[in-house]
Parts: C-alpha cells; sequence; structure tokens
C-alpha cells in the first residue's frame, strides 16, 4: 500500500520526482489503491524551490541538499501540484534536532540530509492532525558516515577502548 504522506529531503529534487512517477505508474496499473501526499523539505539556507529563485551561494549543514538550483525542480513541482503535498523548509536547528531524535529513538545514523524528512514532519505536526490511519513515511536518504564531521560536531567525544572483550564490557560497565 502507499503511504498517506510521504516526507523526503529535497536538494537536486530527484527523489521527490521519481518516487512520485513511481507511485503514479503503480496506482495506474492498480497495484496500489491510494495515491500519498508528497511532502518535501529544503534546508531554509538553500530552498530555491520554497523561495521562487535560485539561490547563488546556499547554506546549510545538510551538505546533500546544499544545492541552489535543482535539476529536477519542474518535477518537484509537479509532484507537489498533483499529490496535494508540500514544500516547504526547515532551519539547520530543526535538522540537528531531528538527526539527534533519529539517533536517540532508533539508533539510527543518518546523515542530516536525512533528518530533513523527520524534520519537515515534526513542523507540518506541529500545525496539522493526522489521522490514526494515515501511513506517514519519511525516507533517510543516506548514512550518517556521508557526513561524519557533523556527527562529531554535534556529541560529545566518543569513548574509545581497545578492541578486547574485557575492555569493552568495562566500558559498557558490564
Amino acid at each position: 500500500r502507499a503511504p498517506t504522506y510521504h516526507f523526503l529531503p529535497v536538494g537536486n529534487a530527484g527523489n521527490i520526482t521519481a518516487y512520485w512517477m513511481g507511485y503514479k505508474t503503480w496506482h495506474a496499473e492498480k497495484k496500489i489503491q491510494n495515491l500519498p501526499h508528497m511532502i518535501g523539505f529544503q534546508a531554509s539556507g538553500a530552498a530555491p524551490i520554497v523561495d521562487g529563485k535560485v539561490v547563488e551561494f546556499p547554506e546549510t549543514i545538510a551538505s546533500a541538499i546544499r544545492i541552489g538550483n535543482p535539476a529536477s525542480w519542474q518535477g518537484a513541482i509537479r509532484a507537489k501540484e498533483e499529490s496535494g503535498g508540500l514544500i516547504d523548509k526547515v532551519e539547520d536547528l530543526e535538522i540537528v534536532e531531528a538527526y539527534q531524535l533519529i539517533a536517540r529513538l532508533e539508533g539510527i545514523f543518518c546523515e542530516p540530509a536525512s533528518a530533513v524528512s523527520v524534520a519537515g514532519l515534526i513542523k507540518v505536526a506541529e500545525k496539522k492532525s493526522f489521522n490514526k490511519t494515515d501511513l506517514i513515511v519519511c525516507t533517510l536518504t543516506g548514512h550518517g558516515l556521508k557526513d561524519p564531521d557533523i556527527a562529531v560536531k554535534q556529541w560529545r567525544k566518543p569513548i574509545t577502548c581497545n578492541a578486547k572483550y574485557q575492555e569493552i564490557m568495562k566500558v559498557l560497565k558490564l
């Protein structure tokens, strides 16, 4: 089944465009009964689609979506409009909060650009109520090792030890 809402980070806009094309194809082939609302988010310092103009010097901690002139701009607009969706922006602080939340609650180390989908969901949820039957999907587009410097800057210094059973157990206090 297709989700009710599909949240994605938007940089070059290829993902939101491709997912929408896939959903429409599956719907036409009767493999899914409903089409989702495509909800894309850009970082506020790199939000040309939201702001309606090219950003010459995009700035955001979410390096994978630090794009000032998306290649699939029109495809993203089509996906938003045809699906009754939304493309909006989130601040870097919201991205960092979602990044940390994903790690803390789910144990997933994603890149900051991935956290934009969750930051967007949080932003929408503050203004809109979802139904209990809504299926909401947030796409995480990349592993945290794509941009490890952000993790190093956001968290306290990692605990290190030799790769020996007894030392590991001592560090873990087990």
